[in-house]
Protein backbone atom coordinates (compact mmCIF):
# COMPACT_ATOMS: atom_id res chain seq x y z
CA UNK A 1 0.00 0.00 0.00
CA UNK A 2 1.17 3.65 -0.47
CA UNK A 3 2.08 5.65 2.51
CA UNK A 4 3.74 8.61 2.98
CA UNK A 5 6.40 8.97 5.88
CA UNK A 6 9.00 11.04 7.26
CA UNK A 7 11.77 9.14 9.84
CA UNK A 8 13.27 12.73 11.32
CA UNK A 9 11.78 16.49 11.45
CA UNK A 10 12.07 19.41 9.14
CA UNK A 11 10.74 21.08 6.09
CA UNK A 12 8.05 19.67 4.05
CA UNK A 13 11.24 17.63 2.14
CA UNK A 14 11.15 15.24 4.98
CA UNK A 15 8.16 13.48 3.66
CA UNK A 16 8.66 11.11 1.01
CA UNK A 17 5.66 8.50 -0.69
CA UNK A 18 6.70 4.44 0.11
CA UNK A 19 5.24 1.18 -0.44
CA UNK A 20 4.54 -0.39 2.96
CA UNK A 21 3.27 -3.58 4.20
CA UNK A 22 -0.91 -3.98 5.25
CA UNK A 23 -1.21 -3.69 8.67
CA UNK A 24 -3.10 -6.44 10.43
CA UNK A 25 -5.12 -5.09 13.52
CA UNK A 26 -4.71 -6.90 16.90
CA UNK A 27 -6.58 -7.14 20.28
CA UNK A 28 -9.20 -4.22 20.57
CA UNK A 29 -8.05 -2.73 17.21
CA UNK A 30 -9.37 -1.83 13.91
CA UNK A 31 -8.01 -1.54 10.51
CA UNK A 32 -9.70 1.46 8.27
CA UNK A 33 -9.04 1.97 4.53
CA UNK A 34 -8.76 5.52 4.47
CA UNK A 35 -10.43 7.44 1.89
CA UNK A 36 -9.74 10.89 2.78
CA UNK A 37 -7.14 12.36 5.49
CA UNK A 38 -7.56 15.75 7.06
CA UNK A 39 -4.41 18.25 7.72
CA UNK A 40 -4.28 20.20 10.85
CA UNK A 41 -2.09 23.02 11.80
CA UNK A 42 -0.62 20.12 14.50
CA UNK A 43 0.49 17.74 11.59
CA UNK A 44 2.77 20.62 9.88
CA UNK A 45 4.24 21.27 13.33
CA UNK A 46 4.60 17.87 15.01
CA UNK A 47 6.84 17.00 11.26
CA UNK A 48 8.67 20.33 11.59
CA UNK A 49 9.10 19.96 15.24
CA UNK A 50 8.04 23.01 16.54
CA UNK A 51 6.00 20.67 19.21
CA UNK A 52 7.78 16.99 19.20
CA UNK A 53 10.74 16.09 19.51
CA UNK A 54 12.17 14.36 16.30
CA UNK A 55 10.70 10.50 15.77
CA UNK A 56 12.17 7.80 16.63
CA UNK A 57 11.75 6.22 13.24
CA UNK A 58 10.01 5.99 10.29
CA UNK A 59 6.38 7.52 11.25
CA UNK A 60 3.03 8.09 9.06
CA UNK A 61 1.93 11.95 9.80
CA UNK A 62 -1.92 13.15 10.42
CA UNK A 63 -4.45 13.01 12.75
CA UNK A 64 -7.45 12.97 11.41
CA UNK A 65 -9.51 10.83 8.93
CA UNK A 66 -12.18 8.88 7.12
CA UNK A 67 -12.88 5.56 5.66
CA UNK A 68 -14.27 2.22 5.39
CA UNK A 69 -13.47 -0.71 8.13
CA UNK A 70 -11.73 -3.43 6.60
CA UNK A 71 -10.55 -5.48 9.14
CA UNK A 72 -11.40 -5.50 13.18
CA UNK A 73 -9.41 -7.38 15.83
CA UNK A 74 -10.28 -9.15 18.63
CA UNK A 75 -12.57 -7.92 21.45
CA UNK A 76 -13.71 -4.99 19.48
CA UNK A 77 -17.49 -4.45 19.75
CA UNK A 78 -19.51 -1.91 17.89
CA UNK A 79 -17.75 -1.84 14.78
CA UNK A 80 -17.80 -4.19 11.42
CA UNK A 81 -15.83 -4.38 8.19
CA UNK A 82 -17.73 -2.33 5.98
CA UNK A 83 -18.80 0.27 8.58
CA UNK A 84 -17.80 3.97 7.04
CA UNK A 85 -16.36 5.61 9.60
CA UNK A 86 -14.50 8.93 10.79
CA UNK A 87 -10.84 8.83 12.92
CA UNK A 88 -9.29 11.42 15.78
CA UNK A 89 -6.09 11.57 17.60
CA UNK A 90 -5.25 8.49 14.79
CA UNK A 91 -1.24 8.83 14.75
CA UNK A 92 -1.29 10.26 18.35
CA UNK A 93 1.34 8.18 20.57
CA UNK A 94 1.47 5.55 17.48
CA UNK A 95 3.90 6.01 14.56
CA UNK A 96 0.91 5.86 12.22
CA UNK A 97 -1.58 8.17 10.98
CA UNK A 98 -3.82 8.40 8.03
CA UNK A 99 -1.40 9.63 5.40
CA UNK A 100 -1.74 6.42 4.10
CA UNK A 101 -4.03 3.71 2.39
CA UNK A 102 -4.76 1.84 5.48
CA UNK A 103 -4.29 2.48 9.25
CA UNK A 104 -4.64 0.81 12.22
CA UNK A 105 -6.21 2.03 14.99
CA UNK A 106 -7.61 1.51 18.85
CA UNK A 107 -11.40 1.07 18.31
CA UNK A 108 -12.11 3.85 20.87
CA UNK A 109 -10.36 6.26 18.05
CA UNK A 110 -12.60 5.19 14.79
CA UNK A 111 -16.39 6.59 15.19
CA UNK A 112 -18.82 5.76 12.90
CA UNK A 113 -19.96 8.38 10.29
CA UNK A 114 -23.52 8.65 9.97
CA UNK A 115 -25.17 7.59 6.80
CA UNK A 116 -25.59 10.74 4.13
CA UNK A 117 -22.22 12.67 5.34
CA UNK A 118 -19.30 12.31 3.32
CA UNK A 119 -15.84 11.10 3.88
CA UNK A 120 -14.88 14.95 3.03
CA UNK A 121 -17.00 15.57 5.88
CA UNK A 122 -15.87 12.58 8.37
CA UNK A 123 -11.80 13.88 7.95
CA UNK A 124 -12.79 17.46 9.03
CA UNK A 125 -13.92 16.17 12.03
CA UNK A 126 -11.14 15.33 14.16
CA UNK A 127 -9.16 17.76 15.73
CA UNK A 128 -11.50 20.96 14.87
CA UNK A 129 -14.52 19.56 15.90
CA UNK A 130 -13.77 17.55 19.34
CA UNK A 131 -11.60 20.35 20.03
CA UNK A 132 -14.52 22.78 19.68
CA UNK A 133 -16.30 20.40 21.95
CA UNK A 134 -14.21 20.98 24.67
CA UNK A 135 -14.22 24.61 24.50
CA UNK A 136 -18.27 24.62 24.29
CA UNK A 137 -18.44 22.39 27.76
CA UNK A 138 -16.00 23.78 30.35
CA UNK A 139 -18.27 26.80 31.66
CA UNK A 140 -18.31 26.14 35.58
CA UNK A 141 -22.38 26.51 35.21
CA UNK A 142 -22.52 25.40 31.50
CA UNK A 143 -23.02 21.63 29.98
CA UNK A 144 -20.67 18.65 29.93
CA UNK A 145 -22.63 17.42 26.95
CA UNK A 146 -23.94 19.38 23.88
CA UNK A 147 -27.03 18.14 22.07
CA UNK A 148 -30.13 20.82 20.51
CA UNK A 149 -30.73 22.63 23.37
CA UNK A 150 -27.74 22.49 25.31
CA UNK A 151 -26.59 25.94 25.19
CA UNK A 152 -29.84 27.87 24.93
CA UNK A 153 -30.31 30.80 26.25
CA UNK A 154 -26.26 31.57 26.36
CA UNK A 155 -24.12 33.52 23.68
CA UNK A 156 -21.18 32.54 22.34
CA UNK A 157 -18.20 34.48 20.76
CA UNK A 158 -16.27 32.37 18.60
CA UNK A 159 -12.93 34.50 17.22
CA UNK A 160 -11.53 33.40 14.10
CA UNK A 161 -15.04 31.97 13.06
CA UNK A 162 -13.56 31.18 9.55
CA UNK A 163 -11.06 28.55 11.08
CA UNK A 164 -11.48 24.93 11.45
CA UNK A 165 -11.86 25.34 14.90
CA UNK A 166 -13.86 28.40 14.41
CA UNK A 167 -16.09 26.71 11.97
CA UNK A 168 -17.09 23.78 14.25
CA UNK A 169 -17.53 25.77 17.05
CA UNK A 170 -20.08 27.83 15.14
CA UNK A 171 -21.65 25.22 13.99
CA UNK A 172 -21.82 22.95 17.54
CA UNK A 173 -22.86 26.06 19.22
CA UNK A 174 -25.68 27.07 17.00
CA UNK A 175 -26.49 22.92 16.72
CA UNK A 176 -26.61 23.37 20.54
CA UNK A 177 -28.90 26.36 20.53
CA UNK A 178 -26.48 29.32 21.35
CA UNK A 179 -26.61 33.00 19.90
CA UNK A 180 -23.40 32.73 18.05
CA UNK A 181 -21.01 36.26 17.35
CA UNK A 182 -18.07 35.41 15.07
CA UNK A 183 -15.02 37.37 14.91
CA UNK A 184 -13.39 37.61 11.88
CA UNK A 185 -10.73 39.59 9.53
CA UNK A 186 -12.46 40.90 6.73
CA UNK A 187 -15.77 40.71 4.78
CA UNK A 188 -14.50 37.58 2.78
CA UNK A 189 -14.01 35.91 6.12
CA UNK A 190 -17.78 36.95 7.53
CA UNK A 191 -18.56 35.38 4.84
CA UNK A 192 -17.79 32.09 5.41
CA UNK A 193 -19.05 32.85 9.59
CA UNK A 194 -21.99 33.37 8.46
CA UNK A 195 -22.21 30.34 6.35
CA UNK A 196 -21.46 27.92 8.84
CA UNK A 197 -24.41 30.01 10.98
CA UNK A 198 -23.28 32.71 13.13
CA UNK A 199 -25.81 35.26 14.00
CA UNK A 200 -23.66 37.71 14.19
CA UNK A 201 -20.40 38.59 12.71
CA UNK A 202 -18.37 41.29 13.80
CA UNK A 203 -14.61 42.33 12.33
CA UNK A 204 -12.30 42.51 15.55
CA UNK A 205 -9.87 45.10 13.88
CA UNK A 206 -13.08 47.67 14.36
CA UNK A 207 -13.02 50.36 16.87
CA UNK A 208 -15.99 49.66 18.07
CA UNK A 209 -15.90 45.80 17.95
CA UNK A 210 -16.78 45.31 21.82
CA UNK A 211 -19.70 47.60 21.70
CA UNK A 212 -20.77 45.50 18.59
CA UNK A 213 -20.74 42.41 20.43
CA UNK A 214 -22.63 43.99 23.39
CA UNK A 215 -25.58 44.99 21.38
CA UNK A 216 -26.06 41.28 21.22
CA UNK A 217 -25.52 40.59 24.28
CA UNK A 218 -26.22 42.98 26.71
CA UNK A 219 -25.73 41.17 29.97
CA UNK A 220 -21.97 40.03 28.56
CA UNK A 221 -21.05 36.77 26.35
CA UNK A 222 -20.96 33.69 27.73
CA UNK A 223 -18.30 31.66 26.42
CA UNK A 224 -15.31 32.93 24.47
CA UNK A 225 -13.75 30.16 22.18
CA UNK A 226 -10.51 31.54 21.53
CA UNK A 227 -7.85 31.42 18.80
CA UNK A 228 -5.23 34.04 19.74
CA UNK A 229 -5.80 34.63 23.54
CA UNK A 230 -2.32 37.61 23.54
CA UNK A 231 -4.21 39.22 20.77
CA UNK A 232 -7.47 39.00 21.65
CA UNK A 233 -7.73 39.01 25.82
CA UNK A 234 -8.97 43.01 25.71
CA UNK A 235 -11.60 42.35 23.81
CA UNK A 236 -12.59 39.43 25.60
CA UNK A 237 -12.92 40.74 29.07
CA UNK A 238 -14.60 43.98 27.89
CA UNK A 239 -17.46 41.56 26.42
CA UNK A 240 -17.28 39.04 29.21
CA UNK A 241 -19.80 38.61 31.57
CA UNK A 242 -18.93 38.07 35.15
CA UNK A 243 -18.73 34.72 35.74
CA UNK A 244 -18.21 34.10 32.19
CA UNK A 245 -15.30 31.49 30.63
CA UNK A 246 -12.79 32.04 28.01
CA UNK A 247 -11.54 28.65 26.50
CA UNK A 248 -8.03 29.41 24.76
CA UNK A 249 -7.24 26.74 22.55
CA UNK A 250 -4.32 28.02 20.26
CA UNK A 251 -1.32 30.55 20.64
CA UNK A 252 -1.85 32.66 17.41
CA UNK A 253 -0.77 35.87 18.26
CA UNK A 254 1.82 35.28 21.08
CA UNK A 255 2.44 32.90 23.86
CA UNK A 256 2.73 36.12 26.92
CA UNK A 257 -0.41 37.48 27.96
CA UNK A 258 -0.46 39.59 31.00
CA UNK A 259 -3.52 39.86 32.93
CA UNK A 260 -5.12 42.74 35.41
CA UNK A 261 -5.74 40.32 38.20
CA UNK A 262 -8.25 42.78 39.58
CA UNK A 263 -10.38 43.10 36.77
CA UNK A 264 -10.79 40.13 36.13
CA UNK A 265 -11.30 39.25 39.65
CA UNK A 266 -13.94 41.19 39.58
CA UNK A 267 -15.38 39.22 37.03
CA UNK A 268 -14.82 36.26 38.45
CA UNK A 269 -13.35 35.02 34.97
CA UNK A 270 -12.34 31.72 34.45
CA UNK A 271 -9.45 30.75 31.59
CA UNK A 272 -9.74 27.30 30.51
CA UNK A 273 -6.91 25.73 28.24
CA UNK A 274 -7.42 23.45 25.63
CA UNK A 275 -5.27 20.54 24.38
CA UNK A 276 -6.80 17.07 23.28
CA UNK A 277 -3.35 14.98 24.11
CA UNK A 278 -4.17 15.26 27.87
CA UNK A 279 -7.68 15.98 27.75
CA UNK A 280 -8.74 12.21 28.97
CA UNK A 281 -9.90 9.71 27.45
CA UNK A 282 -13.90 10.34 28.93
CA UNK A 283 -13.87 13.84 27.82
CA UNK A 284 -12.77 12.77 24.44
CA UNK A 285 -15.28 10.00 23.82
CA UNK A 286 -18.31 12.54 24.68
CA UNK A 287 -17.03 14.81 22.49
CA UNK A 288 -16.85 11.85 19.44
CA UNK A 289 -20.58 10.90 20.25
CA UNK A 290 -21.77 14.53 20.34
CA UNK A 291 -20.43 15.63 17.06
CA UNK A 292 -21.65 12.50 15.74
CA UNK A 293 -25.03 13.25 16.65
CA UNK A 294 -24.63 16.70 14.76
CA UNK A 295 -23.64 15.02 12.05
CA UNK A 296 -26.48 13.21 11.69
CA UNK A 297 -28.44 15.86 12.23
CA UNK A 298 -26.77 17.87 9.43
CA UNK A 299 -25.58 20.26 11.91
CA UNK A 300 -21.69 19.63 10.22
CA UNK A 301 -21.40 20.66 6.72
CA UNK A 302 -18.24 21.29 4.78
CA UNK A 303 -17.48 23.15 1.80
CA UNK A 304 -17.85 27.27 0.89
CA UNK A 305 -21.64 26.86 1.25
CA UNK A 306 -21.28 25.44 4.74
CA UNK A 307 -18.22 28.40 5.15
CA UNK A 308 -15.37 25.65 5.44
CA UNK A 309 -14.20 26.19 1.63
CA UNK A 310 -11.93 22.94 0.71
CA UNK A 311 -8.82 22.58 -0.91
CA UNK A 312 -7.49 19.21 -2.21
CA UNK A 313 -4.37 17.06 -3.04
CA UNK A 314 -3.51 13.54 -4.17
CA UNK A 315 -1.70 11.74 -1.62
CA UNK A 316 1.62 11.84 -3.59
CA UNK A 317 1.39 15.68 -2.93
CA UNK A 318 1.09 15.94 0.97
CA UNK A 319 3.87 18.05 1.22
CA UNK A 320 2.02 20.61 -0.78
CA UNK A 321 -1.04 19.90 1.79
CA UNK A 322 1.23 20.86 4.41
CA UNK A 323 2.91 23.97 3.12
CA UNK A 324 -0.72 25.06 2.35
CA UNK A 325 -1.59 24.64 5.89
CA UNK A 326 1.34 25.82 7.11
CA UNK A 327 0.97 28.98 5.31
CA UNK A 328 -2.60 29.74 6.24
CA UNK A 329 -4.66 28.80 3.58
CA UNK A 330 -8.58 29.71 4.40
CA UNK A 331 -10.54 26.32 5.00
CA UNK A 332 -9.81 22.72 5.15
CA UNK A 333 -7.03 20.77 3.08
CA UNK A 334 -8.03 17.47 2.18
CA UNK A 335 -5.23 14.51 0.82
CA UNK A 336 -7.38 12.40 -1.32
CA UNK A 337 -6.32 8.93 -0.51
CA UNK A 338 -8.34 6.32 -2.13
CA UNK A 339 -8.53 7.13 -5.95
CA UNK A 340 -11.46 4.72 -5.85
CA UNK A 341 -14.09 6.72 -3.51
CA UNK A 342 -16.58 9.34 -5.11
CA UNK A 343 -15.49 12.52 -3.87
CA UNK A 344 -14.19 15.81 -5.82
CA UNK A 345 -10.70 15.26 -7.23
CA UNK A 346 -10.48 19.17 -8.18
CA UNK A 347 -6.83 19.15 -6.91
CA UNK A 348 -5.42 22.90 -5.56
CA UNK A 349 -2.01 23.88 -6.85
CA UNK A 350 1.20 24.07 -4.34
CA UNK A 351 0.56 26.00 -1.54
CA UNK A 352 -2.76 27.69 -3.19
CA UNK A 353 -5.37 28.70 -0.42
CA UNK A 354 -9.07 28.70 -0.26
Amino acid sequence: MKAIVHSETGGTGVLRLVQREVPEPGPGEVRVRVAVSGVNPTDWKRRSGATAAGPAGEVVPHQDGAGTVDAVGEGVDGLAVGDRVWTYLSAHQRPTGTAQEATVLPAERVVPLPAGASFDVGASLGVPAVTAHRALTVAEDGPRRLAPGALAGTTVLVAGGAGAVGHAAVQLARWAGATVVATVSGPAKARLATAAGAHHVVDYRDADAAEQVRRVAPRGVDVVVEVALAANVELDLAVLRPLGTIASYANEGGDAVTLDVRRNMALNTRFQFVLLYTLGRPALTAAAQDVTAAVRDGAMGVGEEHGLPLVRFPLERTADAHAAVEAGTVGKVLVDVDVDVDVDVDVAAPGAGG
